[in-house]
């Protein structure tokens, strides 16, 4: 059998999922963590009846978005390189 396929043009190697890193960028994470405690502290801001809650729903925002921008570029170096 030759090495570059068959005859009929198909190969004949067999494909083996990639498996993906599930390996998330610092930033990433450090953006994530921002977010899951600028929550709590709306949380905590708006019970206590103050309305500074907003600036810290604004920040989880802010992070939430930073988060996800991290993770797809890294996604996106990832698959450039790899």
């Amino acid at each position: 059998m030759s090495p570059w396929g068959t005859l009929d043009g198909t190969s004949s190697a067999r494909s083996v999922p990639r498996q993906e890193s599930t390996e998330m960028p610092r930033l990433a994470l450090y953006a994530l963590i921002v977010c899951v405690l600028s929550v709590a502290a709306a949380v905590v801001s708006f019970t206590r009846g103050s309305f500074l809650g907003v600036v810290w729903v604004l920040l989880a925002g802010l992070s939430s978005n930073m988060c996800w921008y991290y993770v797809k570029r890294g996604k996106q170096e990832k698959s450039v390189t790899g």
